[in-house]
Order: structure tokens, then C-alpha cells, then sequence
């Protein structure tokens, strides 16, 4: 395992540990719905049912599909507030 991968699993062991794991995606859910990705991405998927036909999509498909263009769509201002929060985090809980 990598340095950059044992930071990762520290970091996240301890988001999970201390409850904030859950805040934040709680956090990144409500920011999500308010800035209209998830309607953004509910109608990318319609759109992607009716182009291949509903019987020839499996959710393995909607799923490769959708994923990068959900990756792109999140708004770099959530973005930028989800990073701040975790740095906040580990700064308080540094040890």
C-alpha cells in the first residue's frame, strides 16, 4: 500500500470513527439536490433509457454511463466546501 494510500484509509477511518463521514454526505446530498444535479442527472438518465430502449439497459449500464457526466456536474463550489470541511476536521482532530 502506497503513503497516499495508508493517509487515505487513516482519513477515512477517522471521518467514519467520529461520525463525520455521515455528516458530510449528508451535507453533500442536501447541497446536490439544491443546485439541481440530481434532476440533472435523473434526466440524463431518461435520456439514456430512451436512446438504448428500456430492455437493452441494465443498471451496470446507466451506472458507466452517468458516472462521469455526475462527476462533472457537481459544482466546484460544493466541491471546494466539501474539501474545506474535511481540512477543518482533520485540523481539529489532528494528533
Amino acid at each position: 500500500m502506497s503513503k497516499d494510500s495508508k493517509m487515505r484509509a487513516t482519513i477515512n477511518q477517522k471521518l467514519t470513527e467520529m461520525g463525520e463521514r455521515e455528516r458530510l454526505k449528508e451535507l453533500l446530498r442536501a447541497k446536490l439536490t439544491e443546485c439541481g444535479w440530481r434532476d440533472q442527472l435523473k434526466a440524463h438518465c431518461k435520456d439514456v433509457i430512451k436512446e438504448k430502449g428500456l430492455e437493452h439497459v441494465t443498471v451496470e449500464d446507466l451506472v458507466v454511463e452517468i458516472t462521469p457526466k455526475g462527476r462533472v456536474l457537481v459544482p466546484d463550489s460544493v466541491k471546494k466546501e466539501l474539501l474545506q470541511r474535511i481540512r477543518a476536521f482533520l485540523a481539529q482532530h489532528a494528533t
